[in-house]
């Protein structure tokens, strides 16, 4: 018998449970489906990223990775005729549109009585299971946190011994699609793709970041981070396999890298019982906030040109590198919403067209979280100061300088204040486009003005 093992949000070959069910029905199939309504959406940063992954996945899938382009409901079921397969099986999916996609698909093979079997999730606990004493999802980080440790996971699933693959064409059109898009022009320098060069970015992180990583997370301006997230956007890497390596190790850096991914887990909780909350606010008490939409302010943002260079550093690392540092992530989404007075999923859309490693659940509810619109939300009055910040978490101004060439000439932390400095626009650097001080009074006053109304 052959079964299908339709890849999406799993494209690994290492601890897959869904690959493993598929095995234990018979030879497989592994497809991978450009599905035009995801596809099209990506930014062309994204595209390339997910190309060079599949690229990888294939050699990984020793060549028999079969890739087709079209509406899932149609090309699955048809699939599944063409090689006579009797299951097809799937890492379940819970983001919203996702979930409605596979339903369709799942009823077009009941159709032709071909089984739909899920296996597993990208998380290490699958998105609502984690839930409080009277059986209610949770709506802040801390509990959910707990009581997710305590829930637990299941270790690392083994890949099934003698494995085999089924054989079916690829879509010609398809690869030529992804082709071009890793080789497209202006593509900033991205990661090396698949799961070995995933793996040994781990484990380079456990023998030499971890245990500096609760102390140097927030700085940019050092390597202090895993940089997996672009390989758990698209399941190249589990979550479950990093925590089963952090048992043992540093105590303090391996409950901190936990506790992030925990945040990952917890906003796709979220999102799973809040469908609405992908481009809504979650929090509905300040459906009354006035909120601007210059398009030249929104611009110069996108651009990095605003006059506050922590914040023009890390959106043109963004620009450059598909990725951005998560510290001046907040920072940078906090000057959008509060100093412009942008609605948040403005900013939401932008990151999501340049990061490679944009997560719906995570991007989005983190917009929010600075927003103060979301669940477990910072308070709105928690207003990000775009230079303190900077001195705080690049004290010496190289993050800055790194990312803004027209500052390079200050010396240390006076590359995060030009205007103080003689010669600080001597290199064309954008004066402010707003007074921080002056729209901190503003946000906070149309937050009064909301709650009231």
């Amino acid at each position: 018998m052959t079964s299908i093992l339709w890849l999406r949000r799993d494209l690994r070959r290492a601890d897959h449970p869904a690959l493993a069910a598929a095995h234990a029905d018979g030879e497989v199939l592994p497809v991978f489906l450009l599905d035009p309504a995801i596809y099209d959406s990506a930014g062309p940063v994204r595209q390339a990223w997910l190309a060079r992954t599949l690229r990888a996945l294939d050699d990984s899938y020793d060549g028999r990775l079969c890739l087709r382009h079209g509406k899932p409901e149609h090309i699955i079921a048809a699939l599944a005729k063409e090689v006579g397969a009797t299951s097809v099986h799937v890492s379940t999916e819970t983001e919203p549109d996702g979930a409605a996609r596979d339903a369709r698909v799942r009823a077009a093979l009941a159709n032709d009585g071909v089984g739909w079997v899920e296996t597993g999730s990208p998380y290490a606990v699958t998105p609502g299971r984690v839930r409080n004493a009277q059986g209610d999802p949770y709506r802040v980080f801390t509990p959910f946190s707990r009581a997710w440790r305590e829930h637990g996971w299941r270790g690392p699933s083994l890949e099934p011994k003698g494995l085999t693959f089924a054989h079916a064409e690829s879509d010609d059109t398809a690869w030529a699609t992804l082709d071009d898009a890793a080789t497209a022009d202006g593509l900033p320098d991205l990661p090396e793709p698949g799961e070995q060069a995933a793996m040994q970015r781990w484990h380079d992180f456990l023998d030499d970041g971890l245990a500096h990583y609760a102390a140097d997370r927030d700085r940019p301006d050092r390597d202090g981070t895993s940089r997996l997230s672009p390989y758990l956007k698209f399941g190249v890497v589990h979550p479950r396999t990093l925590l089963a390596d952090l048992v043992g190790r540093s105590a303090k850096g391996a409950d901190r890298y936990g506790t992030e991914l925990a945040w990952r887990e917890f906003y796709a909780d979220v999102l799973h019982h809040n469908p609405d909350s992908l481009w809504h606010d979650l929090r509905g008490d300040l459906g009354a906030m006035a909120y601007d939409d210059d398009p030249d302010l929104i611009e110069a943002w996108r651009q990095g040109r605003t006059g506050y260079p922590f914040v023009d550093a890390g959106l043109r690392q963004l620009l450059a590198m598909g990725w951005m540092h998560n510290r001046v992530r907040m920072v940078t989404a906090s000057f959008l919403a509060k100093d412009l007075h942008v609605w948040w999923p403005a900013g939401a859309k932008h990151f999501l067209n340049h990061l490679i490693d944009g997560d719906l659940a995570s991007n989005n509810h983190g917009w929010q979280w600075v927003a103060g619109t979301g669940t477990d939300a910072a308070p709105y009055f928690r207003v990000f100061n775009p230079v303190t910040q900077g001195q705080k978490f690049d004290p010496d101004g190289s993050y800055v300088r790194r990312w803004v060439p027209e500052l390079r000439h200050l010396d240390g932390a006076d590359a995060h204040e030009p205007w103080q400095q003689p010669d600080g626009y001597a290199h064309d650097y954008p004066q402010r486009i707003v007074d921080h001080a002056e729209q901190r009074r503003e946000a906070l006053d149309r937050l009064a003005a909301a709650k009231a109304g």
